[in-house]
Formats: structure tokens, C-alpha cells, sequence
């Protein structure tokens, strides 16, 4: 289980986002430097490394949200301008509409522009069922708790079906029970749409759990270190040997040793 850098030219058929050597400063502060990295389509994608090291960052850009001072993000092949209906994110701060209620937000998605579904009443119930929050449907925001806000959170960016989701440690806010729960639905959800998912973490278990592939990143300024991928098949046991392993090696990259002799 050796630790593998990934070539762009080996993904280069199936390349469904495209990092080109971006770099964005803020200020006197540098937060990314020269970051290069492809995505497959369909493939579950880790981003792990320390507090300022640019996660957030580069999720920001390859959403459209924020744009880098040097190189490109491609995405399908062509440049990324702006957000677009392909991409739905999933923010660490929730950023759910106060005033809409739980099903007015995970709607919101579909009402821009005009919804094509053959019943969207019945998507939004399918969605806020999927994320545990049967009965909450017309609550506002103010009346829930921050685990639950995250899942209208989740639940409204998969209400159009995008083909990529970008996920901001959104499950950093939820109780262990609840995060369980959540990584089973989504790697479910991932299974059955073959959505590309770029998930950013800094829980090192929770990228190894989810994972096809964990790019690791360094701080001061951000930079890939190294990717690993995962070869361990779904479900996974935390406990296993090869699970604990690779959770090493990933740490031991973060400069963080762990020795597993014992």
C-alpha cells in the first residue's frame, strides 16, 4: 500500500475537473501556490491537510466562486468562469435562506431556473427524507440545530442533480452517530448518480472512510503534497488493519506521525 502520485497523462480520458498550477493570494497571504490536480469522472476525491493550507480556498474556485490569480480550473474540459447548475456546493457554514423554510430551501435549487422534474413536491420530500429530517419540512432555519441545518445544506445542493458535488467539511458540526449515518447516504447517493464529489476534510479517518483517492495538502502556502489512493472496497471497518494503516501513512505525509507497531 504504497503511497501513489497521480499523472495527469493516466486521467487524462476520464479528467472531470482539471487543477492547472493555481495560485490565489489575499492581501500579504498567500493561500494557494502552483496547485495542480485532476478529478475523474465519477470519482470520490478527498481533500485533507492543515488549518490555512487553502482547502476552502480551492473548493471556492473550482466552484466559480472565487477566482484564482494564476492558472485554470477546467471542468468537463472547459474553464470555469463562474458557478454553474454541473456543480452544487455544500458550504461549512451552511448558508441556508432564513426566511425559507426547510423545504422552501431545498427547493430553492429547483426554482432556478424553472424545474424540470416530473414531480418536484415529491424530490424535495425524497431529499429531506434522505437526510433524516422527515417531519421538519416546514421549519425555519432559526429552529434547528446546526447538524441538521448542514443536512438541508446537503439536501439542496443534490435537489438538481449535479454532476459534480463540492463538500466544505460538512460534516464537521454532527454528532458521531449522525456523521456515520451521513457518510453511508452519501456514499449510497454517490453510488447510484456516479456524481465526481471533491470533499473537503481535516478528519483523516473520514477521508480514508469515503475516499477513492485523498489528495494531501501544506500550509504556508497551500501546496499538493501528495495524493494516496485508497484501495479498500465499501463498506469500511475503521478497526481494519488496512483502514488503520493507510490513516497512518496519511499523517505521517501531514508531518504528524503515528507509529502502528503496537
Amino acid at each position: 500500500m504504497a503511497l501513489s502520485t497521480d499523472s495527469s497523462t493516466s486521467r487524462e480520458s476520464s479528467e472531470k475537473i482539471t487543477v492547472q498550477n493555481v495560485s490565489r493570494s489575499y492581501e500579504s497571504t498567500q493561500a494557494l501556490a502552483d496547485v495542480s490536480f485532476s478529478v475523474a469522472e465519477g470519482e470520490f476525491c478527498c481533500v485533507v491537510g492543515p488549518s490555512g493550507c487553502g482547502k476552502t480556498t480551492l473548493l471556492r474556485a473550482i466552484a466559480g466562486l472565487d477566482d484564482p490569480d494564476d492558472g485554470s480550473i477546467l471542468v468537463g474540459g472547459d474553464p470555469v468562469t463562474g458557478p454553474g447548475l454541473n456543480r452544487g456546493m455544500v458550504f461549512q457554514e451552511y448558508a441556508l435562506f432564513p426566511w425559507r423554510t426547510v423545504r422552501g430551501n431545498v427547493r430553492f435549487g429547483l426554482d432556478r431556473p424553472a424545474c424540470d422534474c416530473p414531480d418536484c413536491e415529491a424530490r424535495v420530500r425524497e431529499l429531506i427524507g434522505l437526510v433524516g429530517l422527515d417531519g421538519f419540512g416546514d421549519a425555519y432555519p432559526k429552529e434547528l440545530s446546526g447538524g441538521m441545518k448542514q443536512r438541508v445544506g446537503i439536501a439542496r445542493a443534490l435537489a438538481v442533480d449535479p454532476e459534480i458535488l463540492l463538500m466544505d467539511e460538512p460534516f464537521g458540526s454532527v454528532d458521531a452517530w449522525t456523521r456515520d449515518r451521513l457518510h453511508s447516504e452519501l456514499l449510497d447517493i454517490w453510488t447510484q448518480t456516479g456524481q465526481t464529489i471533491v470533499f473537503v476534510t481535516h478528519d483523516i479517518d473520514e477521508a480514508v472512510m469515503l475516499a477513492d483517492r485523498v489528495v494531501v495538502m501544506d500550509a504556508n502556502p497551500g501546496t499538493v503534497q501528495s495524493t494516496v489512493s485508497i484501495d479498500l472496497e465499501h463498506p469500511r471497518n475503521r478497526t481494519a488493519h488496512d483502514f488503520v494503516d493507510y490513516v497512518a501513512r496519511i499523517r505521517n505525509e501531514l508531518g504528524n506521525p503515528v507509529d502502528t507497531s503496537h
